[in-house]
């Protein structure tokens, strides 16, 4: 089919023609990185934090009058001795920090004394032997701590030069520090001068935070063996959580009067919690998204039926010199994927740019590039299908009744 007609016709036609283009191109641009930010926030919702969560419950604890700090772990020990002894219970622990919990506790580690330039900033665990059986982490290689490795958190940090002997790390971390060689047995340093040796190395253990983590770790994690205040963590059977929760509140609460279990909920519930705003955010893009298509595939309607109108005479001149209705239809067909294509030609560089931006000022992942042709290809589909009904009316006009309209 002949071109110089359809492009005759666009350029009679700018404004109409210009607007379907523009509008076109900030669909691709818009919906290209919406549907990219979509897949980031579900693989989000999605990830895998590595722990038993269907199986955990966390408390938090609150006294009416204040624990002096050096009988803090005492009074944790105590408490971890009395949880462990309730029915049903196959673990617990103390930690200062649990996946999807609002606190976040880091600390730099290196493999060469006071050298900043090695530093890696990890997501810190402070718990006891228990926590690695608690929260369901696989030891890949090396072992857990001792009992009597645990050390009060305390006295660990009441002097100068803190010392912990023995860490546990992450894959993650222990790939960094010792790419292509195993890490346990090698020495890091946590706090100074003072040397720590790694033990054992865990498959999964997270930042609290997840995806939320900023800073140059990139999900580095280890553990140290210090006991102190922190979340009370209990692995429970998943069909009993609620039972066990009754069960360990009433007896932290029984056998202090002065103390007060401020929270006591599923490890699931919190993480329900800490994916609303991702949850949301999910949904509000894909509304956004049908919305935008919506829209496009309206006005390429309404501007494909104006011409029709418009251009009643000359389909009935065409028909009468012997066009068949499949080269009217092909006609409308062709003059949209002329419009659509340069409007996703402009959209395209539009969203390269929106991307950068939001890379840059969100810290949103690059958009990958075969998003690109994924929306191209959606986009001309979405324009032939707006098309159809107009261009097919077109078609069916009789030659003697569009010549006397």
């Amino acid at each position: 089919m002949d071109l110089l007609p359809i492009l005759s016709t666009l350029r009679r036609h700018k404004i109409a023609a210009g607007l379907i283009v523009l509008e076109v191109a900030l669909t691709c641009a818009i919906v290209t990185n919406a549907l990219h930010l979509i897949e980031t926030r579900v693989q989000a919702l999605n990830a895998d934090s590595g722990l038993a969560e269907s199986e955990l419950i966390v408390l938090n604890l609150r006294g009416s009058k204040p624990v002096p700090p050096e009988r803090t772990a005492a009074i944790v020990a105590e408490d971890m001795a009395r949880l462990r002894a309730l029915p049903g219970v196959k673990a617990a622990t103390s930690a200062n920090q649990i996946a999807y919990g609002n606190n976040s506790n880091n600390t730099g580690i290196t493999t060469e004394a006071d050298n900043k330039d090695l530093l890696v900033l990890t997501s810190n665990y402070s718990a006891d032997e228990q926590l690695i059986p608690t929260y369901g982490l696989k030891l890949l290689e090396g072992r857990n701590f001792s009992a009597d490795e645990v050390l009060d958190s305390f006295q660990v940090f009441s002097v100068a030069q803190p010392r912990v002997g023995q860490v546990i790390v992450n894959k993650i971390l222990a790939d960094k520090l010792f790419p292509k060689r195993s890490a346990v047995g090698q020495t890091v340093y946590l706090f100074g001068n003072s040397p720590s040796t790694v033990i054992g190395v865990v498959e999964s253990l997270t930042h609290p935070q997840m995806h939320r983590a900023r800073g140059d770790g990139g999900g580095a994690a280890m553990i140290l063996p210090l006991r102190g205040s922190g979340s009370y963590v209990l692995r429970v059977d998943a069909d009993k959580r609620d039972a066990q929760i009754k069960a360990a509140t009433a007896l932290l609460e029984e056998q202090d009067k002065s103390r007060v279990v401020t929270q006591a909920r599923p490890l699931t519930e919190m993480r329900a919690g800490f994916y609303a705003q991702d949850r949301a955010m999910a949904w509000l893009m894909g509304g956004v998204c049908v919305a935008l298509l919506l829209v496009t595939a309206m006005g390429i309607v309404g501007l494909a039926s104006f011409w029709v109108q418009q251009r009643t005479r000359m389909i009935g001149t065409r028909r009468a010199l012997g066009a068949t209705e499949g080269q009217i239809r092909r006609y409308f067909q062709l003059e949209n994927l002329l419009l659509t294509t340069t409007g996703i030609v402009i959209g395209m560089a539009g969203a390269v740019a929106l991307g950068q931006l939001l890379m840059q000022s969100y810290a949103v992942p690059r958009l990958p590039w075969g998003y690109l042709p994924a929306g191209a290809v959606s986009l001309w589909l979405l324009g032939q299908v707006a098309v159809w009904v107009p261009a097919r009316r077109a078609a069916r006009l009789s030659p003697v009744a569009a010549l006397r309209s």
